[in-house]
C-alpha cells in the first residue's frame, strides 16, 4: 500500500499538487471574469431569479428543472471536500488556506458559468430518449476535436471514482466508526445497496432524491456549525485574523501543528477548493445539461450560485468551526495509519525549537532528515528505541502503544526507509496514539466543542452520511454520461456494476491512497476542459452578451 501511495503521490505532484495546475485553474478563472466584467457580481441577483422559477417551462426538451440541477449539480459538490477536505487543507497549509479556499470559489463562479453554458449550448439526445451533455460534446462538436472530447470522456469515468465514489465512502464509513463503532464493511454494504437502488432510476430518480435532501442537509450541517461558533464566539475574531492575517507570511507552529508555508497555503487551499467545488473540472456542467431550457447562459447564471453556497458559505463555515475550536492544532488519541506514520532516524524533542524547525522542513521536503531502518523493539506495547522519533499526521507522535488483537504486542516491527513494514503475519497490528488529526476525523472533534458537548460528534457522521451519498450518487450520473458519449446507453448497467462494487471496497480502504488519487483524478479531467473554455472564450462573451440584451429587454 504505501509503495503505491508513493507512486500516486510522485504523480499528483506533477498535476493536482503543482503549482502550475493551480495557476491555471484560478488564472482561468481570473482571466474570464474580466473578461466577462465580474459575472459573478453583476448577475448575482438574476441568478437567484432564474432559479425562483421565473424562467422555468416545461415546454423545452430536458430531464431536470433549473432547482433540480442545481441541487443535483450540488450534491456531487457538497460531500467530504466542506468536511474532510476544509479540515485536510488546514492540516497541511494552516488557516490561510481557507482564504485561498474563497479565492477559489469567487472565480469559480466564472468558471462554472461558461462551463455550464457551453455544455448546455451543445447537448444532445442519447438513443434511449435521455439528455446527454458536458464538455465532450461542445469538444466534439464546435471545436471538432474528438480526441480531446475522448480524454475528457475518460478522465470523468476516472473521476468518477476518484471523487465521487472512493473518497466518499471511505470518509463516512470512518466517521461511523469513529463515533458508533459500526465496521467499515457492514456501513459499505448497506450504501452500497441504497447506492444501486438509486442509479438504477437515472437522473429523473437523482434529481428527486437531490432536490430533497440537498436543502435539508445544508441547514443541519450549518446549524450544527453555528452552535460550534456561538459556544466559541470569543474565537472567531482571531480565527478571522489567522485566515487573512497570514496569506503571505505563513503559519506559525502552534500546539501541535509544525508550521507552513505561503505556497503550499496557496497550493492546498486551491486544491481543496477545487475538490469542494469543482469549478473548471466539468462536472457539473453533465448535470445542468439536463435542465428545461431553450437558452443556456441562464443555465449557467444559476451554476455560478454553486461555488458560493458550497464553497464560500459552507466550507468558510468548517474553517471557522475547526479554527475557532481550536481543534486544528491540537493531538489526540487516534488510531495510526501506515501511510501517515514516518520513523526517523535520532531522537528530536518538540519542546526544542532547533529540533521542530528541523523536522518541520523535512516535512516539507526542503532539508530530509534520516530515514530509520532497521527494528523497533516493543516492550508491553511500547517502543523501546532510544534513537528514533515517530512522526504522525505530519506532527511528533506521543504516548505511543502497539496492539496486536488488542492485546499489548511484544516484539520487534521491521522498519525500511522510515517506514514500519507490516506484512501479513501481522495485519492485526494497531499502533496508536496521540497526534495531529485531518480530514473528518478532525471535523468530529470540532464539533464535539460546542452548545451540545458530545453530542456534537454525531453532526458529522450525519453530514457525511448525507453530504457524501448524494456526491457519490451524483458522480454515479457524471460516469454514466461519460459512458454514453464513448460506448452507447447498453454499457451504462456494466458501469454502474463496477462504481457499487468498487463503492463498496472503498469503505475499508486507505484513507491517504483514496485522497492521494482523488487529487490525480481531479486534474486530468480538469486540464482538457480549461483547454476548451478558453478556446472558446469569444464564443462565450457574445453568447452572454446576448443572452442579457435579451433579458433587459424582457424587464422594460
Amino acid at each position: 500500500m504505501q509503495r503505491i501511495n508513493d507512486i500516486l503521490t510522485i504523480i499528483d505532484s506533477y498535476f493536482g499538487g503543482s503549482q502550475w495546475f493551480v495557476f491555471l485553474l484560478v488564472g482561468t478563472g481570473l482571466f474570464y471574469t474580466l473578461y466577462l466584467g465580474f459575472p459573478q457580481i453583476r448577475f448575482f441577483r438574476h441568478a437567484i431569479r432564474v432559479l425562483s422559477g421565473k424562467y422555468n417551462s416545461d415546454k423545452h426538451i430536458g430531464d431536470a428543472s433549473h432547482f433540480q440541477a442545481l441541487s443535483t449539480a450540488l450534491s456531487g459538490t457538497i460531500g467530504t471536500g466542506n468536511i474532510a477536505g476544509v479540515a485536510l487543507a488546514i492540516h497541511l497549509g494552516g488557516p490561510s488556506a481557507i482564504f485561498w479556499m474563497l479565492v477559489t470559489a469567487f472565480v469559480g463562479m466564472t468558471t462554472k458559468l461558461v462551463e455550464v453554458t457551453l455544455s448546455h449550448k451543445y447537448r444532445e439526445q442519447a438513443e434511449d430518449g435521455s439528455i446527454s451533455g458536458g464538455p465532450m460534446y461542445y469538444m466534439r462538436n464546435r471545436l471538432k476535436m474528438r480526441w480531446l472530447a475522448a480524454l475528457f470522456a475518460i478522465a470523468t469515468i476516472c473521476s468518477s471514482f476518484g471523487t465521487g465514489c472512493l473518497p466518499q465512502i471511505n470518509s463516512i464509513s470512518n466517521a461511523i466508526f469513529s463515533s458508533f463503532g459500526i465496521h467499515h464493511y457492514i456501513t459499505g454494504a448497506v450504501l452500497a445497496v441504497l447506492l444501486a437502488l438509486i442509479v438504477i432510476g437515472g437522473i429523473k430518480r437523482i434529481v428527486k432524491v437531490s432536490e430533497r435532501l440537498v436543502p435539508f442537509m445544508s441547514v443541519v450541517y450549518v446549524l450544527g456549525a453555528c452552535s460550534v461558533l456561538i459556544f466559541n464566539y470569543q474565537n472567531i475574531i482571531p480565527s478571522v485574523v489567522a485566515i487573512f492575517g497570514n496569506i503571505f507570511t505563513g503559519t506559525a507552529a502552534s500546539g501541535g501543528f509544525l508550521g507552513a508555508t505561503v505556497a503550499f497555503a496557496f497550493n492546498r487551499g486551491v486544491n481543496r477548493g477545487l475538490f469542494s467545488n469543482e469549478a473548471g473540472q466539468g462536472s457539473a456542467p453533465i448535470a445542468h445539461a439536463a435542465t428545461r431550457t431553450e437558452e443556456p447562459v441562464s443555465e449557467g447564471m444559476v451554476s455560478l450560485l454553486e461555488p458560493f453556497i458550497d464553497t464560500i458559505v459552507i466550507c468558510f463555515f468548517t474553517g471557522l468551526t475547526l479554527l475557532s475550536s481550536g481543534t486544528w492544532a491540537e493531538k489526540y488519541e487516534n488510531q495510526f495509519q501506515q501511510t501517515d506514520l514516518t520513523v526517523l532516524s535520532g531522537r528530536y524533542n518538540e519542546q526544542n525549537p532547533e529540533d521542530k524547525a528541523l523536522v518541520f522542513n523535512h516535512i516539507l521536503r526542503k532539508n530530509a532528515l534520516p530515514l530509520f531502518s532497521g527494528n523497533l523493539l516493543v516492550r508491553q506495547g511500547h517502543v523501546v528505541n532510544d534513537n528514533v522519533t515517530l512522526i504522525h499526521a505530519r506532527s511528533f507522535a506521543e504516548e505511543i502503544v502497539v496492539k496486536e488483537d488488542n492485546t499489548l504486542f511484544d516484539g520487534e516491527l521491521p522498519v525500511t526507509g522510515g517506514r514500519i513494514a507490516l506484512s501479513s503475519l501481522n495485519d492485526r497490528l494497531q499502533i496508536s496514539g496521540k497526534s495531529l488529526l485531518h480530514s473528518a476525523p478532525l471535523s468530529t472533534e470540532a464539533f464535539k466543542k460546542g452548545l451540545l458537548g458530545d453530542w456534537g460528534k454525531f453532526i458529522i457522521p450525519l453530514a457525511l452520511l448525507l453530504f457524501a451519498f448524494t456526491t457519490s450518487v451524483a458522480w454515479s450520473y457524471y460516469g454514466d454520461r461519460a459512458v454514453t458519449y464513448l460506448w452507447g446507453s447498453k454499457y451504462v448497467r456494466y458501469y454502474h456494476i463496477i462504481y457499487v462494487a468498487a463503492f463498496f471496497f472503498a469503505s475499508f480502504t486507505d484513507t491517504t491512497i483514496i485522497w492521494t488519487l482523488s487529487g490525480i483524478t481531479i486534474a486530468l479531467m480538469t486540464l482538457p476542459n480549461l483547454v476548451g473554455i478558453l478556446l472558446l472564450r469569444k464564443e462565450v462573451k457574445s453568447s452572454v452578451s446576448e443572452y442579457w440584451r435579451k433579458v433587459k429587454q424582457k424587464n422594460r
